[in-house]
């Protein structure tokens, strides 16, 4: 369990800071988890005792709070396979919401923020000021009150991560409740930084202190895909087409540019991201597929992903 008032042990005997980012994207996070697996191999242990902080948004921050807390990417994708086509296959907001909420009280249950076995970032979304709320459990990650901040704003971590989910107008927004009694209004946290990289870099430079040339950032994605054909009407007139495709596109425009950001002023920050364009049509998908055949295919092309920067991560982290 992590202490507010201590900081917390490296991860690692060398100096170098090792930072995981995980971008959001619905039931692609199955891509994610492919690189996952192959990438917890390669290092031989719990991703939380190879990574000094991990970031995560919406897909993202399910896997990296379940990382943070100790679980095993297997574990993990046993828990996907179970809840995620369950959650998408809904046909109704609400329906879709109250199976987000199931999944996170019953993975999450009563775990805190002070719960977690390494650093973690968990980025959602204000809806009446359009600021991000990131969820971190390390005091020194705060930037401002840190005489008052407590781990996670005291929100559970799985009322956090349903608010990381909660990609409006797909799902209802949610409101968490801090430890000083304010009850605040979020949503889905790809909608100020679908890809969290630059959040997780900002915190280790500025809050924690890192030299920049000791930084080691893996940043994975959830792959690019064409668009599945036009639905049938019946389920047009459930889920509106042209609205599934304008929130991909906006959580795809917001990673791109989150990312070219990175580029220019990190540049010199050690960096790998993950996250490949498949073209063939029999690859179309979308963030709110539940065929569990179609999403192993991509866990399968993840791996793949992982295996072509095998020996550049291996450079990078070992």
């Amino acid at each position: 369990m992590l202490e507010v008032s201590e900081a917390r042990a490296p991860v690692s005997a060398d100096s170098r800071f090792r930072i995981l980012s995980l971008d959001g994207g619905g039931a692609k996070g199955f891509y994610t988890l492919g690189v996952l697996r192959e990438l917890e191999a390669l290092l031989n242990g719990r991703l939380c005792e190879r990574f000094d902080v991990v970031f995560g948004t919406s897909t993202g921050a399910i896997i990296a709070a379940l990382i943070a807390l100790g679980y095993g990417i297997d574990e993990i994708h046993a828990l996907y396979k179970e809840y995620v086509p369950a959650i998408m296959s809904c046909w109704t907001r609400k329906s879709r919401t109250a199976a987000l909420e199931r999944l996170t009280k019953t993975v999450f249950k009563e775990h805190q923020f002070t719960d977690v076995k390494t650093g973690i970032g968990i980025v959602a979304a204000k809806w009446m000021t359009e600021k991000p709320m990131i969820f971190k459990a390390d005091v020194r990650q705060a930037h401002g009150s840190k005489a008052t901040l407590v781990p996670g704003f005291g929100v559970p971590i799985a009322d956090a991560v349903q608010a990381s989910c909660s990609a409006f107008p797909f799902f209802d927004r949610k409101v968490v409740t801090t430890t000083t009694g304010d009850a605040i209004t979020l949503i889905d946290g790809g909608y100020c930084a679908n890809n969290p990289t630059l959040y997780a870099i900002a915190d280790a430079l500025v809050a924690l202190g890192q030299p920049r040339s000791e930084l080691r950032v893996v940043n994975i994605g959830v792959g690019a895909y064409p668009q599945p054909k036009k639905p049938h009407i019946w389920l047009v007139k459930r889920i509106p087409f042209n609205s599934i495709e304008l929130l991909q596109k906006t959580l795809e425009i917001n990673t791109q540019s989150m990312d070219q950001l990175r580029s220019i002023l990190f540049r010199d920050v050690a960096t790998i991201r993950i996250s490949d364009t498949f073209e063939q049509p029999e690859m179309a998908t979308d963030l709110l597929e539940h065929d569990l055949t179609r999403l192993n295919v991509l866990r399968q092309r993840g791996r793949d992903s992982f295996a072509s920067r095998e020996a550049t991560l291996q450079q990078l982290l070992l």
